[in-house]
């Protein structure tokens, strides 16, 4: 659970930003959506290689 203190005379709208923002930190939503689908382990290794891949191009070609 988080937990946000609120200052004295904090506005609403400031300790909402404040959640909003440390919620997604957490990286709560992002997990849920990943939870949504299932994907192999194998899909999931092929998908990181070519990710890979395509940064090591993009590098390559920025030298």
């Amino acid at each position: 659970m988080l937990i946000i203190p609120l200052k004295e005379g904090e506005n609403i709208e400031r300790a909402l930003k404040r959640y909003k923002k440390k919620f997604e930190r957490t990286g709560i939503l992002r997990e849920l959506r990943d939870r949504q689908q299932f994907t192999k382990p194998s899909v999931e290794q092929r998908q990181m290689k070519l990710k890979a891949a395509y940064k090591q191009k993009m590098q390559q070609e920025e030298m």
